[in-house]
């Protein structure tokens, strides 16, 4: 429509003047001017730290993320070295604010087991009858659609709450694993698998065997997809899908409205797609670097990368460099352990050490590029690999990344309702001039 194209330009010839915003000292996207985070908030769920300010001065320091004040390396390496699962544990530990001993973490996790059917006709009627191109769309269409489900969907009552956040985190593996079997059947061709689910089985093992056809899978792959779930399930308040529930969460709405918002928000690539975009670029370096193992030919073309001369010409070494993180990212050094340890076991070895290299070599041209600014490897960087050695369709990344978040997504609903109170309502300051009104027969 040519009407639409001419609106369309109207609205990009609009765009307000980008030094206004320092006139007004504006903390663009909510963000002070040496890039921290403006302090809107306080949570006792998650904790990120990576640097010190000393008089004015940003000091880069080694990572550091914590959950409920435990550190989430402690966390790992006390479950791993007990041979257990533990995003069930994570999502707990996230939601009480303290550790379960055995009973309870046995009643959690029975609790969520249970609860990880659908409601009678929900996978028929609006997951198989209303497919999506998009699983994150699929995702956050189901989530609203569960409030017809729910007797008791208006409640904010703290018990009422506690129990639709058990359900969700419980049915996000299945909505995800279904939506997928969907799209692939409807909008790919091909063949529909639908798995019935096991209740003695850990989230990470279930959700590799609905969304396999063969059902089957290894030990270290499920617990590479445990760890991943940890290491996704919270990053604090400040990120942008857990601060959209904050917000949607304050107005006083029900559950569903709140993480269905967040899940329009990790829908963002800004936020939830960078990990496909880091297996986007490794494939780029392969196909254009001839011999990957000559430093100084890999080197080179990471730098192209940056200066926008290749791949998508964004200059963005995806995977490296995070908004808080410094010298390292926790995560990153956790996944890229048990990465290492998976890359063995499927042979591609040669592969993960090309990651390495990249990392090297990215952190080294963006120093060579920028002066003097320090960056690490992000958690993208290697769970986008993880997840393809996993066998995992792309279009599933992002939504993993839902799966495990939703543990903090809750936690922060809850805590918004016990200790918020007030509606989040920022200021804009108005900066057009004024324009007088014209009769319609005079325009």
């Amino acid at each position: 429509m040519k009407r639409i194209e001419e609106w369309a330009n109207k609205l990009i010839a609009s765009k307000i003047d980008p030094d206004l915003y320092s006139r007004y000292n504006v903390k663009r996207g909510l963000r002070n001017s040496d890039g921290s985070g403006v302090l809107v908030g306080l949570t006792g769920v998650g904790d990120v730290h990576g640097y010190i300010v000393d008089e004015g001065e940003a000091s880069p320091v080694e990572g550091r993320l914590r959950y409920r004040g435990i550190d989430v390396k402690d966390l790992t390496v006390g479950f791993q070295n007990e041979k257990r699962f533990g995003f069930e544990e994570t999502a707990f530990l996230l939601m009480f604010g303290y550790l379960p001993e055995k009973d309870e973490l046995k009643d959690f996790s029975d609790s969520l087991a249970k609860n990880r059917e659908l409601p009678e006709g929900f996978k028929e009627n609006m997951i198989f009858r209303a497919p999506s191109k998009d699983i994150m769309n699929k995702i956050a269409r189901s989530v609203l659609t569960l409030y017809s489900y729910d007797d008791n969907p208006e409640d904010r009552s703290i018990k009422n709450v506690l129990r639709q956040c058990i359900e969700l985190i419980a049915r996000f593996p299945v909505l995800i694993a279904y939506g997928f079997q969907a799209k692939q059947h409807y909008f790919e061709g091909s063949s529909l698998y639908i798995h019935n689910q096991q209740e003695n089985l850990s989230t990470a093992e279930n959700f590799l065997s609905i969304v396999r056809p063969n059902k089957e899978y290894s030990r270290t792959e499920a617990e590479i997809l445990d760890l991943a779930l940890v290491l996704h399930a919270e990053h604090g308040g400040g990120n942008n899908s857990t601060f959209t529930v904050h917000v949607v969460a304050s107005t006083d709405t029900d559950t569903y409205s709140s993480i269905g918002a967040a899940v329009g928000s990790l829908k963002g690539p800004k936020h939830g797609g960078a990990n496909h975009s880091v297996s986007m670029m490794m494939q780029d370096i392969m196909s254009n670097v001839k011999e990957v193992s000559n430093e100084s030919a890999l080197k080179e073309y990471i730098r192209k990368i940056f200066r926008k001369e290749a791949f998508d010409r964004t200059g963005l070494i995806y995977g490296m460099g995070h908004a808080v993180y410094s010298l390292s990212d926790p995560r990153a050094i956790l996944l890229k352990a048990k990465a290492k340890e998976l890359a063995k076991e499927k042979g591609r070895e040669e592969e993960f050490s090309l990651y390495e290299e990249v990392e090297r070599l990215g952190k080294t041209v963006f120093e060579e590029e920028k002066g003097s600014k320090v960056i690490c490897a992000n958690i993208d960087f290697y769970s986008g690999f993880v997840y393809d050695m996993l066998g995992i369709h792309p279009d599933l990344h992002t939504p993993i990344f839902a799966m495990a978040r939703i543990a903090g997504w809750a936690s922060h609903l809850i805590e918004e309702i016990v200790s918020g109170g007030r509606i989040m309502r920022p200021a804009y300051k108005y900066v057009l001039p004024p324009q007088k009104y014209i009769p319609l027969n005079e325009r």
